[in-house]
């Protein structure tokens, strides 16, 4: 059997394969009507993966709170009115998933990245209060690059962001998830306090490593201390900041050891996103070396990202022991039955939706 389709267990959650969905914003909330609640687009997207062989399927960013969104048109999970559309989500997934798709939300709060124009709204930046926007908060008063200048966090605004995340855990186990993804990455909120470049406090959420890694901690304490025991926790970090001076790869390799001893099954390695003048050496798999090493040296699950598009690839990486389990997006976006294909590819017989059987390939795709 190739490495790519062999099941994998976290705690009771037992995956089919190592082919998975990663997390991509859809801007396609209502923001007059029904902000941050998932609607017929998102059951189409996320239900197409489903259909198409996927083993695993990380929702995008559900912010824990309404000022947590990225643009008005983000996904929440802070209200029962938004619980109750991600349940009809997760249920069609379970229904119609070709692989017994599982199904994850990914929890975030975008602190100084929030409140900003969508990629297709053809403006760029903060999002002013007379359109909709809001004020935005990070540990420190540092605008991200073209956006509007965070207010500093107390530590009453950390505690209440904290128990946001463990709210939000408790709607996302009623809405039917199968495991809960904590987003520390790509320059959002518990990334902005991780990150030297982002985080210049002097109190005890700032000023050293530790401090700097607290609010991440703190938030899985919480999310784990909510969710049942059986469920895995899976933590997305940035490995590297690309850029001087910021989080690097032994710092990562730290952060994930002390993540796993608090809780966390699975560390989703990414990279960057802090600062505008990040300097990507992106190319095919350019993130794998970082995922391979926090596997190794933390001694923990990792899944990796990032310009892997073939099932040669994707195979690759699991059976040379780079990672547990490879996500896919943006190829995924290209061929929503992805998986399907890659079984074909790698000599793997997977079962098809009985809907498309007429459609199973002899001899090409």
């Amino acid at each position: 059997m190739p490495a790519l389709f062999q099941p994998l267990k976290l705690r009771s959650l037992e995956l089919q394969h190592r082919g998975w969905v990663s997390p991509m914003c859809q801007y396609s909330c209502d923001p007059d009507d029904a902000p941050g609640v998932p609607n017929d687009w998102h059951l189409m997207h996320l239900g197409s993966f489903a259909a198409g062989g996927a083993a695993l399927i990380l929702t995008e960013a559900a912010a824990v709170t309404a000022d947590g969104r990225i643009s008005p048109r983000d996904a929440g999970i802070y209200t029962s009115e938004q619980a109750a559309a991600w349940e009809r989500i997760t249920s069609f997934v379970h229904r119609h998933g070709s692989a017994e798709a599982k199904i994850g939300v990914q929890l975030a709060h975008a602190g100084r990245k929030a409140s900003t124009w969508w990629p297709f709204s053809g403006r760029h930046g903060s999002v002013p209060e007379s359109d909709g926007g809001w004020a935005t908060v990070g540990p420190s008063p540092l605008a991200f690059d073209g956006y509007a200048e965070p207010a500093a966090m107390s530590g009453e605004d950390i505690e209440g962001v904290i128990r946001d995340f463990a709210a939000a855990a408790v709607r996302a186990v009623d809405a039917g998830f199968d495991t809960i993804e904590i987003h520390g990455a790509h320059g959002y909120l518990l990334h902005q306090f991780q990150s030297p470049l982002i985080n210049t406090r002097s109190d005890s959420w700032g000023g050293t490593e530790a401090g700097r890694n607290r609010l991440m901690l703190a938030v899985v304490d919480a999310v784990r201390a909510v969710i049942p025991d059986s469920m895995p926790l899976l933590l997305r970090i940035s490995a590297s900041d690309w850029a001087a001076g910021g989080v690097d790869l032994p710092a990562s390799v730290r952060l994930a050891r002390e993540a796993a001893e608090h809780g966390v099954d699975l560390v989703d390695v990414s990279s960057g996103g802090a600062v505008a003048h990040q300097q990507i050496k992106a190319g095919p798999g350019y993130q794998t070396g970082f995922s391979a090493a926090i596997r190794k040296e933390a001694g923990v699950a990792t899944g990796t990202v990032g310009l892997l598009t073939s099932a040669g690839q994707a195979e690759h990486a699991i059976a040379t022991g780079q990672a547990d389990g490879v996500l896919i997006a943006r190829a995924a976006l290209r061929d929503p039955h992805w998986w399907l294909r890659a079984a074909f590819e790698l000599g793997h017989d997977m079962a098809w939706p009985p809907q498309y059987e007429r459609a199973v390939p002899r001899r090409s795709f």
